[in-house]
């Protein structure tokens, strides 16, 4: 089960591509933003949500939205995977699983995260959620609507 919508976004601070860090609570302070937890870099279900999110991102920048994605893959695996994809966007290392697990984000007795979207608005709440293991491109779709409203 996902976070509920209205619900307070727990803060983080994670390592990010870019040899850099994003802490929430600074860097994200007065801006809705994205915010995608996915399994795995370099599987066939996580390529295809990440290339969407590329291919849809000019709509998330002209709203000024950030868009990241989060797994518990390392830093040099999300460098190789944001560059051999041309992902426009920061992924975000979780190695822990402790963000994801504040998100419930992470499926409890394997410890991987789970396929989650958020929209976090400007007073750091839920806006809206998507959570579909299968339905990579629903996530996208569904943000994109939202925003819309």
């Amino acid at each position: 089960m996902a976070l509920k919508k209205g619900s307070i976004a727990p803060q983080f601070i994670l390592k990010s591509t870019g040899a850099k860090s994003v802490d929430s609570s600074k860097d994200l302070k007065g801006k809705a933003f994205i915010l995608y937890f996915y399994p795995k870099d370099f599987t066939k279900g996580c390529t295809a949500e990440a290339c969407e999110f590329r291919d849809q991102f000019e709509a998330f920048r002209n709203l000024d939205i950030p868009v990241f994605g989060i797994s518990k893959d390392t830093i040099t695996s999300h460098e190789r995977f944001k560059k051999e994809h041309r992902l426009p966007f920061d992924l975000l290392s979780d190695p822990s699983g402790e963000v994801c697990k504040s998100y419930d984000a992470l499926i409890p007795l394997i410890k991987m995260p789970k396929r989650v979207t958020y929209l976090i608005n400007k007073e750091y709440k839920v806006e809206a959620v998507f959570s579909d293991m299968f339905e990579s491109k629903g996530h996208i779709q569904s943000m994109l609507k939202s925003l819309q409203k």
